[in-house]
Parts: C-alpha cells; structure tokens; sequence
C-alpha cells in the first residue's frame, strides 16, 4: 500500500514547507508548522457559486477602468447603528465581513439580532455548523427575533450549504462558523488550514459572483488572533474582532480591515438578557463610577475614528525593594509607557525607579494613540506624590522625549466632548493653533512636563 503523503503548512499564514521547522521562514512565527495529509489537485476550475465545473467556464477579459460602473455599490443598514458605524455606514452588497472574537463573547448573538432587522427587506439564510435548527430557534425566541424571511440550515459539508445557496437564493449568508466547514473532495479534517482557505474562497465566490452579502463567524486562538491561516483575512473584505471580557457585560465591536470605510471605528454593546444592546454613548460608561479625590487616575478624550471617547487611566506607583520592579499596563501600550515612565523621572524629577508600576484604562478600552499621553503621566504623577487630580480636570497632550508638549488632532472636537460631559477644565498643550474653547472650559495650557506638574500637583 503506497504511503499517503503529507505536507508541512503553518498555520500562521498558510505557507508550505519541505519539511518541519520551528520557525516559519515566510512569516517568522514559531511551533506553528503542522503536518497533514497532501490535498488532491483537481484540474476542473470552480465557477463563481464556489462549484467546479468543466472547460466550458467562460473567461473575464481586461476592461478599461474608464468603463467600470460604480453606481450599482448598493449600502444597508443592519438595524445596529454600532455596527453600520464599524462597516463604514452600513453593509455592502456583494461583500464578504469577517466577524472573530472569542468563544462565548456575542458574535452569535449579534448575527442573530440584526437578522431580525434584515428580513423586514431581505431573505437571510443562516446556516450554522455548531447548534441544531432547534438551538437557533430557542435563541432567537429568547432574543425576540420574530423570523419572517430567516431560513435556518444546520449544515458543515460545503457543498450542502452551496447547494442550499443556488435554491434560495438569499440576500444575505450569515456562516457559523468557518472553522467547522469542510470540502469533502479535500482529506484533511475541519479547521486545517487548506480547509480553511477553500472554504472561504467558495463563499468569497459566492459573495462576489452572485451578490450575495456574506457575514463569517470565525473563532480567536489564545493569541488574540483569527484561528486559521493568516491569508484568511486578506480574502475578506471586512474584519471585525468582537473584544471584550466575559465578566464584564460591556462589548466593543472593532474593524481591523474595511475595503469600504474606515478602520479606527468602534462600536460599543452592552450583554444583557435579551441580547446586546448598543450603548450610543460609550464615554458616559466608560466614566461611570469613577472615583473623586482619588490619586492616581486622570481623564482623556481619545479619537475613534470620528468619535471622540472619554476614557479614564489609573495608575499605580509603590515603592518595591526588588532589583527589578514590576511594569503591567492594560489598555495602552507597553513600550510608549516605559517611555512616559522614563521621561518623567528624567524631565519631571520624580524618582520612580525603584517603584512597581501598574496603569490601567478603565472598561477594557485600547487606547493607541499619543494623545493620551498627557492623561497617564498626570495619573502616574498624582500615585507616587499620593495627590489626587481635581475631578473635574481633563488631560489631552502628546508627550515627547524632551518633555515638551505636542498638540494632536481633531482638538476643538476633543474639548467639546470633555465640556459635554460636564468637565469644566482641560489640560492642553500651549502649541495647539487656533482652539475654540465652549462655554463653560477653562483651558490650562502648559508647555512641559515641569509645567504639568507644577499646575496639577502643588
């Protein structure tokens, strides 16, 4: 009996090897080569519904783009105004969305609950390879999704699901999940990655060649990304990770990739009984309890795309007798807050070397950009000097090496939104051009971190 052969991919990004390595040489991953079974090559090429036929398939030819129509690019609202915000302003025809999170964090639940929405104008097929019909319909009376034009499909094997495709001819295909699909013409099992790819590239087909709008589920390994080959999000139009923590009830819906919008959206939930509900005002939540004359905690407005965010950073300086203090930070990033720590002992005098440091942002909110800055410095400074900040001061500046100050962007936008939720102070860079203070907000500019420290902590 002659030996199956076998092939090494990584898992990573779906490149294929001789022979096992610990280190991907394409995208330098490493202990992510596994081995399966080679996959049998057909020569008949796949029509657009993803099906493979003979050699009378037709063949595209190159057209001028003076003659390509942009007209027909047809946008629908979801009946969830945080997710249209993430899409760019609705979903779009044709298109093929990728929505991952982790196990048991809503991506089911929020696929579910905008069905209700879409069947007022569309056919839905929802075909799930994880729950029974039965499960789906016990969900759906649970999250009052009433279910006129929704057509259940409890199916893994893609050409079930194809076929069932071709017959109704839906709309809008919601796929739970793609991990569990699998082409029965391939020998390797569901979630490998040469399933994976076929299986993504059938619904891409689908997508593109029948018009179909085609949302994904897929599952999140304990890195945080996409499980599957990376060459999976690059086939997608859309990707959306679905974050958040699973004892908390609040959700944030955010778009790593959007050919149709931009990507620094975010859409926030809120898990309760019967479902998510969307908070319209994430910045009321992300403030809510937040303690007064307390040290180490400050507040920013940080930019979403075109929302501005309040968000609260706390900080947490104790002096350690260890050799090597502690550094944990959620919420920012890691490397600009060593640099913040650095700057404010070397610029701002403050000897906090040989203190554990912890900062935190409050609501499980990602904070990337430097505008924040200025807001983590005050809370570190407020933790070591045990000095609380006034609870009606906002914070938004950049920081730089020297200490100095640095305006940021979108600032009159910023102050509104501070001034709105009822802060009657902020704290800005002296060099910020032309800013329209609203009634009611005393602007503190300042040029340095000395500056800063001298206003906020005497």
């Amino acid at each position: 009996m002659a030996k199956a052969k076998t092939v090494f991919y990584c898992t990573e990004c779906g490149n294929e090897v001789l022979r096992w390595q610990g280190q991907c040489p394409a995208c330098g991953a490493w202990n992510t080569i596994v081995e399966q079974p080679a996959e049998p090559k057909s020569k008949a090429p796949k029509s657009a519904s993803g099906r493979r036929e003979g050699s009378g398939l037709g063949f595209s030819r190159p057209r001028p783009i003076a003659e390509v129509e942009t007209t027909d690019e047809l946008r629908f609202e979801t009946g969830m105004n945080e997710l249209d915000r993430v899409l760019g302003g609705g979903a779009v025809k044709g298109s093929l969305v990728l929505v991952g999170g982790a196990p048991g964090i809503g991506k089911s639940t929020l696929m579910l609950q905008i069905c209700d929405s879409l069947c007022r104008f569309a056919n839905v097929l929802y075909v799930s390879g994880e729950e029974s019909e039965r499960q789906i319909k016990l969900r759906a009376e649970r999250l009052r999704v009433r279910g006129e034009g929704l057509y259940l499909l409890a199916e893994t094997n893609l050409e079930n699901i194809l076929t069932a495709v071709d017959e109704l001819k839906p709309d809008v295909l919601i796929v739970d999940s793609i991990q569990t699909l699998y082409n029965g013409d391939l020998t390797t099992s569901p979630g490998s990655v040469g399933q994976v790819k076929d299986c993504t590239l059938a619904l891409m087909n689908v997508a593109k060649g029948q018009g179909i709008t085609v949302f994904v589920i897929g599952h999140v390994n304990k890195e945080g990304s996409i499980a599957g080959p990376k060459v999976l999000e690059h086939m997608v139009d859309c990707v959306l990770y679905f974050e958040g923590e699973q004892q908390t009830t609040y959700r944030i819906l955010r778009a790593a990739k959007n050919r149709f919008g931009a990507t620094n959206e975010i859409g926030v939930f809120e898990m309760a009984d019967t479902g998510l509900t969307e908070v319209p005002n994430p910045s009321e939540m992300l403030l809510e309890g937040r303690p007064t004359d307390t040290p180490g905690t400050c507040v920013t407005c940080a930019m979403e795309g075109v929302r501005p965010v309040l968000a609260e950073v706390q900080a947490l300086l104790t002096p350690t007798s260890s050799d090597r203090p502690r550094r944990m930070v959620s919420g920012v990033d890691f490397n600009r807050t060593m640099l913040l720590l650095a700057v404010l002992e070397k610029r701002g005098g403050l000897l906090i070397h040989s203190c554990d440091a912890y900062v935190n942002v409050v609501g499980g909110l990602e904070l990337e950009e430097p505008a924040v800055d200025l807001a983590t410095v005050i809370a570190l400074a407020s933790s070591f000097r045990d000095k609380s900040v006034p609870g009606d001061l906002a914070a938004i500046g950049e920081v730089g090496l020297t200490g100095e100050l640095r305006s940021v962007n979108a600032l009159n936008q910023r102050l509104s939104e501070v001034r709105r939720l009822g802060f009657t102070k902020c704290m800005i860079p002296s060099r910020c051009g032309k800013v329209i203070a609203p009634e009611g907000l005393q602007l503190i500019k300042v040029k340095n971190i000395r500056e800063v420290l001298s206003a906020v902590l005497l």
